[in-house]
């Protein structure tokens, strides 16, 4: 059991922020309202309610796949770095919406990669287990792997949609092993060994960051995308059509955010800056009407890197989007 090894309790100083009152819950900030607990003591039991109204954060400490990918490192603090911007969101939603945090997959070190996705897959089967709606925090993109086959692993189904908001593909080849820039190739190499549909949607994929090759591979597994350049206003009854058919065609989705999907401008702390990428509103839009959906399953969002982060802009942007995705699935959005 690979999450003993490598599982880390929350340290108290992750959730810290601005008190405007003790004990109005109206004046909350989420540092105030989310519970810590420890993934490994045996008399935890599942949570009352609906999985949109208990949310459970599980952080990923490690940016091994973006190194062997020969990207910038940094991303394993991104979790440290996301929760101290959450920390002073309000609790804009009512109190039945419970927050939770169960602490961190530390893969850092000497730890191995492929053991330390193994970990997060068995921590995110359990946390669904208890009736948590799983976000997530990177790190790299490598834990796109682990994440998905947590989820598989929970629905036991064959139909798992992935719908990932991306400058790349990631269906890079990997005879030395996976990385950042394999994940969803090694996870359509898994649905062909199992026998099952690969069911993959892309959105905001630029031509420069993407060998011919790579759009080869994508049209050989059917997988489906849309470039970055047209993510645009005008565009956006097409780009909502083809979601919905994606959707329609999904049991249920794990929805992934890959930082360096936005452009520049937004998130200049990531593995790999894109200038010409995702404007955050238009991206907001998209985000919260595939939540809309009512079958996503659970979400994460990688590579941050504080290291080049620019006034914690980059992830101030990855709390506000999982901010919108708590309001969005609990039903308190306006």
């Amino acid at each position: 059991m690979f999450l003993e090894k490598y599982y880390q309790p929350t340290a108290k100083s992750d959730w810290q922020g601005r008190i405007d009152d003790e004990d109005n819950y109206r004046s909350f900030r989420w540092h105030q309202w989310v519970k810590k607990f420890h993934l490994l003591e045996d008399d935890i039991i599942p949570v009352p309610g609906d999985k949109e109204k208990n949310f459970c954060f599980l952080g990923f400490f490690c940016d091994k796949g973006v190194q062997k990918n020969k990207g910038r490192a940094g991303a394993a603090k991104g979790p440290l770095s996301i929760r101290r911007e959450m920390g002073n969101l309000p609790c804009s939603f009512g109190e039945e919406v419970k927050l939770y945090d169960a602490g961190n997959i530390n893969c850092s070190g000497e730890a191995s990669l492929e053991e330390g996705q193994k970990a997060l897959e068995e921590a995110v089967n359990k946390i669904l287990k208890m009736g948590f709606f799983p976000i997530v925090l990177g790190g790299g993109h490598e834990i796109a792997l682990g994440n998905y086959n947590g989820i598989k692993r929970y629905l036991d189904q064959e139909n798992l949609g992935i719908i990932n908001f991306d400058a790349h593909f990631d269906l890079r080849p990997y005879p030395d092993g996976g990385n950042s820039g394999t994940m969803f190739l090694q996870i359509a190499d898994q649905c062909r060994e199992e026998g099952s549909k690969f069911s993959y949607l892309t959105l905001g994929i630029q031509k420069y960051g993407n060998t011919k090759s790579l759009f080869d591979k994508a049209h050989e597994l059917g997988a489906e995308f849309i470039l970055a350049r047209d993510i645009k206003d005008y565009y956006i009854g097409d780009n909502l059509e083809k979601i919905d058919t994606f959707i329609k065609s999904q049991s249920q989705i794990y929805l992934t955010i890959c930082a360096d999907v936005f452009s520049s401008a937004f998130a200049p702390g990531v593995s790999l800056s894109h200038p010409l990428g995702l404007e955050p509103e238009i991206f907001l839009r998209l985000f919260k009407h595939i939540l809309r959906s009512g079958k996503i399953v659970g979400f994460d969002i990688a590579e941050v890197s504080p290291r080049f982060d620019l006034d914690q802009s980059t992830a101030q942007l990855a709390a506000i989007t999982i901010f919108a995705a708590v309001n969005v699935l609990s039903g308190f959005d306006d």
